[in-house]
């Protein structure tokens, strides 16, 4: 009688497939939203006074991102899920039952 000898199955994740996706540090999305917002300031205004401040201001965004996303890299996402919850669940156990 030969003894079967059972191995486990192992599977590789890669870490690019389970880390945030970050930009700079923070999160990409906001990263994004607050450079094109500093640009738009830029290139409307066209003054050296709007320059500075368009960069002054996102130097200065993109630095607290950093600080958010080191706290917690998914915060922005679990910050908007909060956000669409409701502020009181009554005690039903379905939607749909007779009160």
């Amino acid at each position: 009688m030969t003894e079967r000898v059972s191995h486990l199955h192992r599977v590789r994740i890669h870490r690019a497939l389970s880390r945030p996706n970050l930009m700079f540090g923070a999160d990409r999305e906001l990263v994004l939203v607050t450079g094109l917002a500093s640009v738009i300031l830029i290139f409307v205004v066209l003054t050296w006074f709007s320059v500075l401040l368009g960069m002054a201001i996102w130097i200065f965004i993109v630095g607290i991102l950093r600080m958010m996303a080191k706290a917690d890299p998914m915060m922005r996402s679990v910050y908007t899920r909060h956000i669409r919850y409701r502020p009181h669940y009554r005690p039903t156990s379905t939607p749909w039952r007779a009160y």
